[in-house]
């Protein structure tokens, strides 16, 4: 599917969304809870799921002065693939003067899952992203133990992060210098073109990292390159890495776009 924002001027910038969808993944709805300047974007996928062979691809176009915020009602889940590969790719086109939060629920690897997870932004404005992934399924005491994801996480020019999470590299996954045992990552991104002022690097920097002593999780903040606010988490569970990720994308937003730290209301349960 192909989502575009567009800003319609007037007494007040309003953005407005249109989307083109081929299959079933599909824009569900748009909402202005923050007044016509911000499209809330609610995009839904009615199987619910990826199995091989399965591919979604996500356009997302952010023209000049324009700010939506896209995010999903459910999980994204990579079923057990019997054969080839499932395929999640967004690329992200942010013109000069726009702002993108790309902000999906959580990702969830099953058992014997062989997917692939692809985010790429072309940045000429602002970002907030956010990507929780789980693999396996803790509670159901379904874990990963066979089974590969592939996730691949860009900002082109500015920041690459790729690499397979396999269920037979126990290094990786159990060694102290890989995921320790935990079966949840996460990152949080805020990024711009232009770097960012001294003074709020400070302040952003402080909110993450008084929030990630607060949450006792494995977990840290940086800045790379003077454009790119990065946090990543290491969990057990999904629910505390998503209130830390929830918590700092909300202080970031307010620190640096002086917006309201207002969740998506199909979060709202």
């Amino acid at each position: 599917m192909a989502l575009t924002a567009t800003a319609a001027p007037g007494d007040a910038i309003a953005t407005r969304a249109h989307a083109e969808h081929d299959g079933p993944l599909r824009l569900l709805k748009t909402l202005y809870p923050e007044g016509p300047g911000v499209a809330h974007a609610v995009l839904v996928h009615p199987p619910g799921g990826l199995v091989g062979g399965d591919r979604l691809d996500v356009q997302l176009h952010v023209q000049p002065g324009a700010h939506l915020l896209a995010t999903t009602p459910a999980a994204t889940r990579y079923y057990r693939s019997v054969q080839g590969e499932a395929v999640q790719a967004v690329h992200a086109r942010v013109a000069p003067g726009a702002r993108l939060e790309w902000l999906p629920q959580e990702t969830l690897a099953y058992r014997g899952c062989l997917g692939r997870n692809e985010l790429r932004v072309q940045l000429q404005g602002q970002l907030i992203a956010s990507e929780l992934l789980a693999l396996g399924l803790r509670e159901a005491e379904l874990p990963f133990d066979h089974g590969a994801l592939l996730q691949h996480l860009e900002i082109e020019g500015l920041w690459l992060d790729r690499g397979w999470l396999r269920a037979e590299d126990r290094e990786l996954l159990d060694g102290p210098c890989g995921l320790a045992g935990h079966r949840v990552l996460g990152t949080l991104m805020l990024a711009q073109a232009e770097p960012f002022a001294l003074g709020l690097t400070e302040r952003l920097l402080g909110d993450a990292r008084s929030a990630i002593a607060d949450s006792g999780l494995t977990a840290g903040a940086t800045l790379l390159q003077g454009r790119l606010l990065l946090l990543r988490l290491l969990a057990h569970e999904l629910e505390p890495a998503t209130a830390l990720i929830r918590r700092v994308r909300g202080r970031w937003r307010q620190q640096a776009w002086g917006l309201a730290p207002h969740e998506p209301r199909i979060w709202v349960t």
